[in-house]
């Protein structure tokens, strides 16, 4: 089970993009060192992949929390 806590800034949430980014990346290095523990290429690809796209979307969530000034 993942925990994710919002943190706060002021009074406002950042954006959700990173928070769901940050559990992308953590479901992915979980995936990961699984595959290369089972010896499961694929698991381990799709571990790296899910890494990644947790980078982009945390990095969109931080470019819309500049935007708005956060």
């Amino acid at each position: 089970m993942l925990l994710v806590f919002t943190a706060q800034i002021g009074e406002e949430a950042m954006d959700k993009d990173r928070i769901k980014g940050s559990a992308e990346q953590a479901k992915g290095k979980v995936k990961e060192v699984a595959g290369k523990a089972t010896g499961d290429k694929k698991l381990r690809a799709e571990g790296k992949a899910n890494k990644v796209s947790g980078k982009i979307r945390s990095a969109v969530g931080g470019l819309k929390d500049a935007l708005r000034g956060r």
